[in-house]
Formats: structure tokens, sequence, C-alpha cells
């Protein structure tokens, strides 16, 4: 399995495990001109901008670890032009990071709530 379907499917689970935990999943794989983000979800009063790192093991560190200053303000930046284009910026927002990993029989998922702040 190549990296780039790992990491739609560790998407895929990270998507389920929120929708499970009463997540609303509001977009996937928002794009603009200045980059992605995995997933936008609700929950209650919050908008929750979510990155997601699938690895097979943490040979190379954990993956949040990727989720470097760069990453952040990229994400950042990109949660602002959603806000602004639904015009939700009065909303609480968050940005949180889910690890994901393949296991040979079952993903395991490592949920990071505000793991960085704007």
């Amino acid at each position: 399995m190549n990296n780039k379907i790992l990491g739609k499917q560790g998407e895929d689970v990270a998507a389920e495990y929120l929708a499970r935990k009463g997540y609303r999943i509001i977009a996937r794989n928002y794009r603009v001109p200045r980059g992605e983000i995995d997933i936008v979800a609700q929950t209650s009063d919050t908008i929750v901008f979510v990155e997601v790192k699938t690895r097979r093991s943490e040979n190379y560190g954990r993956p949040a670890a990727a989720v470097d200053y760069r990453k952040q303000a990229k994400i950042i930046g990109v949660a602002q032009w959603f806000l602004r284009q639904r015009r939700l910026e009065g909303w609480l927002c968050r940005f949180d990071v889910i690890e994901v990993y393949a296991g040979p029989e079952k993903w395991h998922v490592r949920h990071l709530p505000a793991a960085f702040e704007m």
C-alpha cells in the first residue's frame, strides 16, 4: 500500500472516529490556494480543524511531530479562509491532530484535542 492510499484510509478512520464521538463532519479535504485541512468538524459551539497523520509505526517518531510550526501556520491560514468564506468568524475554533496507526489487523487512533493554537 502506497503512502497516498494509506493517508486516505487514515483520514477515513479519523472521520469515522470523530462521528462516533458525536462530531458533525462539515468538510473533508478542504482546499484553498494556501493549502488544505483534512477534516473540518463541529462539536456544540466549536469548529474543529483536524490534521490527520497516518503511520505504520513510531519508528520515526510520533506522527503529530510532523505538524511543526510551518504546518501549523498553514493550517491556521486555511482555517481563517474557511471561517471567512462561511461567515463563521465569531465561532470558537480549535486545532486538533489525530494520529492514526495502521496495524496489521486493526487501526489505532490517538486524538490530540487543542494540539496547537492560533
